[in-house]
């Protein structure tokens, strides 16, 4: 049987080698994941890919908010993924939504042969979109080569009808990524239940700030890092998939 695929979403150089660590099959790597995550430094993409074995994703999102973008906003996106690809990402995660919800099949076409020959993956925009299935043949069209989506539910466990109809209408012609709120302990059911064959997870734990000096408003005490512990929990759950079962 087929490998199933397990993607981390790290918010930074620390967490994406944790997530090694742990067992992660690729890397998703992004910043401010409080706001659904954006587009990490040129630094942070650098230090990452030199350091990492396994393939690193970049997260294009030039801000929070809607997935509705101006001419600005695709110009920072453009730049982003050619800075992603100076430094050998293997990969580039963005989405693009029309103002009534439906996919921006045109800008997002735009992006993905901007990124290529990087592999592309549409992100939870998707959730966003207006009617599923149709968004499904849209995100098609733009050649991407996988959707992450939580099948529009607050977790992928919650979304799972939905997810194995994505999966069985996409076939073989896009992969679907399970997304948000997977964790060791439900995996299992949830790729029995849908037919997923990747999952996206960030593992992660709070953290409390070092810092000992702090006034009132301070607001940064705590972080969200991922653990590599969980991250292998996770990755020995689906090495022994079906039998974890």
């Amino acid at each position: 049987m087929e490998k199933i695929r397990f993607e981390v979403c790290a918010n930074s150089l620390q967490s994406a080698l944790a997530a090694q660590k742990g067992g992660a099959d690729r890397i998703e790597l992004c910043s401010q994941l409080k706001v659904g995550g954006v587009t990490p430094s040129a630094a942070t993409i650098k230090m990452t890919i030199e350091r990492l074995r396994i393939p690193v994703f970049i997260l294009i999102r030039p801000r929070s908010g809607d997935f509705f973008y101006d001419d600005f906003d695709m110009s920072v996106m453009k730049e982003d993924i050619e800075i992603a690809k100076k430094y050998g990402a293997a990969g580039v995660v963005f989405g693009v939504l029309l103002a009534d919800g439906n996919i921006d099949v045109k800008r997002t076409s735009e992006l993905v042969k901007v990124a290529r020959p990087m592999q592309v993956n549409f992100h939870r925009a998707f959730d966003r979109a207006r009617s599923p299935l149709s968004a499904l043949e849209d995100v098609i069209k733009t050649g991407a080569d996988r959707i992450l989506t939580s099948g529009q539910a607050k977790s992928a466990s919650s979304g799972k009808t939905l997810l194995k109809s994505l999966v069985e209408k996409a076939s073989d012609r896009i992969i679907i990524i399970a997304a948000s709120g997977i964790t060791p302990e439900n995996v299992s059911e949830l790729i029995n239940s849908t037919g997923v064959r990747e999952v996206h997870a960030s593992c992660s734990v709070k953290q409390k700030s070092e810092m000992e000096w702090g006034t009132e408003i301070d607001t940064g005490k705590i972080t969200t890092v991922t653990d590599a512990k969980v991250v292998s929990k996770l990755a020995n759950v689906l090495i022994n998939y079906p039998d974890a079962i």
